[in-house]
């Protein structure tokens, strides 16, 4: 009997002890390593794109530069708007939502934040010629918004001390359709954040800002609820370490430094060029581009000559790509005033001018500096970046060589420069005029692959016809 229970307590015994024993095994177990990041984001010049010529994005390069920090994959997954887009990252299909989205109340309880991208605000959006409200009592007619938008989160707070105040809520569209009703009349108002509507004035130049209904609105990555933190400590040094770097002003600079200057006139000639000039000559833009993103040769014709092969200035240069008489003898140009031999010569003075820049140059920032010297010269982009050196800047980042171009027109900075004085205001002017044409050829040609990407084979031309028309009503 004493053996029998000795038994019994000894089998006691040993299963407490194996129980133990394995729950010390399963708390010391890792967690399985991450192989792909997948984040969810929105079509956007300023958030995510993905074109013949790669993809691109101030949110994509972000989330491909906390991929490679993570050492895996990144896989973007666009969404066609805001709904489905929380909705996915509710149902953990995937990791972070990426998408130029505010931060708003709502937000914040429903979901973990990553830290701050930048800084927008909320803007009340009109179209150009009608009543401009100066006052938000001011406001007669019809306003559309998106749905859990912070644009949304403004109204109602600002309907408080407004109890007029009244708008449509959108859940079927994007901001893009809602600006286009504006233009097109089926609107009046619609609320934006600041960014965006610089950035939509490239392609919609009706657009106008009326008044500010809210300042520095936090700009966020978004996070599931109950994920771990390790994701976002993970995600927090990353951002540590960037902002160190310079990150954050490189990426503003690239995609929101050029919009700042927007020309009404200007950029309404450019979209009816782009429908009516640009066809006859895309296909030696292209052919001709060699290394180079075609758009970006275009939109350096496009400032040069307006694409008109006998254009000429005072100075004497002449052609598509207004080369003078030295430089077209370079290249081999025979006939500055025939559009090929003028769009064959630029590409390849402009190819030369990126080879000649120092190697220390980043290769994504490089096309920048050698349009500054395509425009005033490489002694004077030099001069410049010798300058910004002196004064504590980077001078292999374009953001901080553009500040340092114009001081070359005083004679207290330049006569301490090897090549003396230039017109390094109108370099810098020539360049972002030059990348926002750029924006605008993506853009078209982004809508046009979509189009294609939707729609059966045998409607897409006039589809796309359609939304020529659209746009370059919006242009008159």
């Amino acid at each position: 009997m004493l053996n029998k229970f000795t038994f019994v307590f000894f089998c006691i015994l040993l299963s407490a002890c194996s129980k133990v024993v394995i729950e010390e095994v399963q708390l010391n177990q890792t967690p399985p390593k991450r192989t792909v990041l997948k984040v969810g984001t929105l079509y956007g010049p300023q958030i995510y794109l993905n074109s013949e010529q790669g993809e691109s994005g101030f949110d994509y390069e972000m989330a491909k530069r906390f991929a490679d920090y993570l050492d895996v994959e990144l896989q973007m997954v666009p969404f066609s708007d805001r709904p489905q887009l929380f909705a996915a990252l509710k149902a953990e299909e995937i990791d972070i939502i990426a998408a130029g989205i505010s931060k708003t109340p709502a937000r914040t309880e429903q979901f973990k934040l990553g830290p701050t991208l930048y800084f927008v605000n909320q803007v009340l959006v009109y179209k150009a010629g009608k009543p401009k409200p100066r006052e938000l009592n001011q406001i007669n007619g019809r306003m559309m918004i998106l749905p859990d938008s912070a644009a949304e989160n403004a109204l109602i707070k600002l309907q408080n001390d407004y109890p007029d105040l009244n708008w449509i809520t959108a859940k079927d569209k994007e901001y893009e359709e809602i600006l286009a009703m504006v233009v097109n009349d089926q609107l009046d108002y619609t609320v934006l954040d600041s960014n965006s509507l610089l950035i939509s004035q490239r392609f919609l130049p009706e657009l106008r800002e009326a008044l500010t209904l809210e300042e520095k609105v936090e700009v966020t990555w978004l996070l599931h609820p109950q994920q771990d933190d390790y994701l976002l400590s993970q995600l927090l040094d990353f951002w540590h370490q960037e902002k160190r770097a310079g990150t954050f002003e490189y990426l503003d600079e690239k995609y929101f430094g050029h919009v700042k200057r927007f020309d009404y006139v200007d950029t309404r000639a450019f979209i009816r060029a782009i429908d009516n000039v640009l066809p006859e000559y895309q296909a030696m833009f292209e052919k001709y581009a060699g290394e180079l993103d075609w758009r970006k040769l275009a939109a350096t014709s496009y400032q040069e000559s307006h694409w008109n092969p006998s254009a000429r200035s005072p100075t004497g240069v002449r052609g598509m790509m207004m080369l003078t008489r030295p430089t077209a003898s370079y290249v081999g140009v025979k006939n500055r005033l025939d559009a090929e031999q003028s769009i064959r010569g630029g590409a390849k003075y402009l190819q030369n001018m990126i080879d000649r820049l120092p190697e220390s140059i980043p290769d994504n920032q490089r096309i920048w500096f050698a349009l500054a010297s395509y425009n005033v010269g490489l002694g004077h982009v030099e001069d410049a970046r010798k300058m910004a050196q002196s004064m504590g800047l980077d001078p292999s980042a374009w953001r901080d060589v553009k500040k340092v171009l114009p001081l070359l027109q005083q004679s207290k900075y330049y006569k301490q420069t090897r090549y003396g004085y230039a017109r390094g205001g109108e370099a810098v002017h020539y360049v972002d005029n030059i990348r926002r044409y750029y924006d605008t050829l993506v853009w078209v040609d982004n809508q046009t692959k979509q189009l294609k990407d939707a729609e059966p084979e045998s409607e897409v031309e006039v589809i796309a016809e359609d939304t020529t028309q659209q746009v370059q009503e919006s242009a008159q």
